[in-house]
């Protein structure tokens, strides 16, 4: 019997990545070490806040094959920073309310970043090369470019750790690059202008950023490349990159042609808005977690899960919550008037005027209607089990997920040429993955929807380690990250533009 015959049965899986642990050598019996002790890697520290986690990611790059792992990772709520002491100006707060003074975040990000080299037995003088910081925590910001004053902050506990500022910044020659990385480096060829994989970043006629995490959005981007080089995806552009963590982040870009002399693609959509808030929104509603912090991850973790059937309860009654759920969950091109969508700060006049389609997500007016999830949440823990709480959670999200693609679609802003790429805990946990890649399929905008469509954790520490690949110019022509899908390496074009 043909193998065509069992494959209408037969679902196919999405392809969705996993950090892989870095190699080891054997010395002697008995005795490994890892790769990256004793062959040249880029190790990159990847410091992020978020609304619900604050972790540090380092990411080792092995500079002959270019394939990246993960070396380490310390992750701690963000709900467990200390609090403002007397005298210190409280200049922000998380979505769950927890407040923030500039002096916590220092302290917060110095402590993760020296426990995380202590646990991978490195050094952050010698061994690490290159430190990114990026954060979610935008919900209290009065405008985009505020986010800037949070970023010091996390700069100021890198210095205070004991990072050198040359491992925060460009270098400006192929000469200030440490004697480990100069066999690699294009430094002296090429000139880092600001595109990260192969992308300029979006800037209106003022220079503004149009949305707060504009760079959480780019990480993202770059993570969701990376993480693809671990599947058959040919993810370059033109393509979409969704970030689902609590708050809503990603980029859509454009497409080039192979032989345009300007290889860089440009940003052409944005996504803004509330995540993981609304499925954490459903849970706090059962009283299972703290009413004020607690999150989904708290109940079901953030692993992806496979196959198998949902047996916990009537199908019809699952669609009518997710129904419910989404009366109030409201996704669409960001109306210029607005200057918050979902919380997040936007400057959705100058999105417009820039032609850029900034796409959000938000339940209510800047999420006014969460306490309705509150209470959907409740009604289904006090009448169902947890089985059927997770089916609602994970369908939300994949039903959210879909409605993005939805609107960029109506944009015109997909083409059939295309990949779309998600990370973030609110796409990639669960069965989640397997319900957006049905969604996907039903929509028939490609001939192959599995070939064009990527699940990657660990997207924004993936995104720093490629973003501190990119400011130190250590590409790998022979299998770029750059360029469009099935297209050939961009190198040789840029070396023009620099020329």
């Amino acid at each position: 019997m043909c193998a065509s015959f069992f494959s209408r049965w037969v679902k196919p899986r999405p392809h969705i990545v996993e950090s892989p642990p870095p190699p080891s050598i054997a010395h002697g019996a008995g005795m490994q070490f890892p790769e990256y002790k004793n062959k040249p890697y880029f190790i990159v520290a990847s410091v992020e806040m978020g609304n619900t986690t604050t972790k540090c990611i380092l990411t080792g790059v092995s500079l002959e094959t270019g394939k990246s792992y993960v070396i380490n990772k310390t992750v701690s709520m963000s709900r467990d920073i200390r609090p403002p002491k007397p005298g210190e100006e409280v200049f922000g707060e998380t979505l769950d309310g927890t407040k923030l003074s500039r002096q916590a975040v220092t302290e917060l990000v110095r402590d993760t970043l020296i426990q995380c080299h202590k646990e991978a037995r490195l050094d952050i003088l010698t061994d690490l090369d290159f430190v990114v910081r990026s954060t979610g925590v935008v919900a209290e910001m009065e405008s985009p470019d505020q986010i800037g004053d949070f970023v010091i902050a996390l700069a100021n506990g890198c210095l205070i750790a004991g990072v050198p500022p040359r491992k925060m910044t460009p270098p400006m020659t192929k000469a200030n690059q440490s004697a480990k990385l100069q066999p690699f480096s294009f430094a002296d060829k090429v000139v880092f202008i600001g595109a990260v994989a192969g992308v300029i970043p979006p800037v209106g006629s003022t220079g503004v950023e149009m949305v707060a995490n504009e760079m959480e959005g780019e990480l993202a981007m770059a993570g969701i490349k990376e993480g693809a080089k671990w599947t058959p995806v040919d993810f370059r552009n033109p393509c979409v990159s969704v970030d689902f963590g609590t708050t809503l982040d990603g980029r859509i870009t454009s497409d080039v042609s192979p032989d345009d002399p300007n290889p860089f693609a440009k940003t052409i959509g944005n996504f803004c808005g509330l995540a993981g808030a609304i499925p954490d929104a459903i849970v706090r509603g059962t009283g299972l977690v703290q009413e004020r912090t607690g999150t989904a991850l708290d109940i079901f973790g953030e692993n992806s899960v496979s196959g198998g059937y949902f047996s916990g309860g009537n199908r019809r009654v699952v669609d009518d919550y997710i129904n419910r759920c989404h009366e109030y969950i409201d996704i669409r091109i960001v109306p210029p008037d607005r200057n918050r969508f979902g919380r997040v700060p936007v400057n959705a006049k100058l999105a417009k005027e820039s032609h850029i389609a900034m796409i959000g997500c938000d339940c209510g007016v800047n999420s006014s209607d969460l306490d309705k999830l509150l209470e959907i949440g409740a009604e289904i823990h006090k009448n169902y089990n947890l089985s059927v709480l997770n089916e609602v959670v994970d369908r939300v999200c994949a039903k959210m997920a879909l409605r993005l693609i939805d609107v960029a679609v109506e944009e015109h802003i997909v083409p059939r040429n295309a990949s779309i790429g998600f990370t973030g805990r609110a796409a990639i946990s669960g069965r989640k993955p397997e319900y957006i890649l049905e969604g996907i399929t039903e929509r028939n905008l490609f001939d192959d929807p599995n070939d064009h469509l990527v699940f990657v954790d660990d997207g924004l520490a993936r995104g720093a380690s490629l973003m501190g690949r990119c400011m130190n110019s250590l590409g790998k022509p022979k299998n770029p990250i750059g360029g469009v899908r099935g297209g050939p390496c961009i190198m040789s074009r840029r070396i023009k533009i620099g020329k």
